[in-house]
């Protein structure tokens, strides 16, 4: 059995999963569903602009995510400013929040982490490279 059929294996086995993705670009929504549809076809994607809209939508979602992934350069409410707040949150405060950005200056990096970030991911420059992203990532994500 080759990898893509553990990973589609593992996916039924599990509950479906939700993930929100907070990011003011449309494209990025965009290509994250596609590369999403093809690693599983299952996961509910919820998209917030913003940190302000993502704050708001978390009080608003039920289920509620198991993973966030949170953007740094977001207008109204940055990525540091919303993922402080998500940890201070009772409820969402134990919730996987990876980074999802254009960069990865490392002292960025390393800051989010210290934030509380379970990890931090540069968004990749291609689909393709993006599915081997998600697939490595779901593994984690029970």
């Amino acid at each position: 059995m080759n990898h893509n059929n553990n990973i589609k294996d593992n996916a039924v086995k599990r509950r479906a999963l939700n993930l929100l993705l907070i990011d003011d670009d449309i494209d990025d929504h965009e290509i994250l569903s596609m590369a999403l549809k093809k690693v599983d076809s299952s996961i509910v994607v919820n998209y917030a602009h913003d940190g302000v809209e993502a704050l708001k939508k978390l009080k608003e979602l039920v289920p509620r995510p198991h993973l966030i992934l949170l953007d740094l350069n977001m207008p109204r409410m940055n990525g540091k400013q919303c993922l402080q707040a998500i940890r201070e949150d009772e409820v969402f405060g134990d919730t996987p929040v990876y980074i999802y950005s254009t960069s990865a200056l490392p002292d960025v990096v390393e800051e989010t982490i210290k934030m509380g970030a379970t990890g931090y991911i540069e968004k990749p420059a291609d689909i393709p490279t993006l599915i081997g992203v998600l697939e490595e990532l779901l593994i984690t994500i029970k």
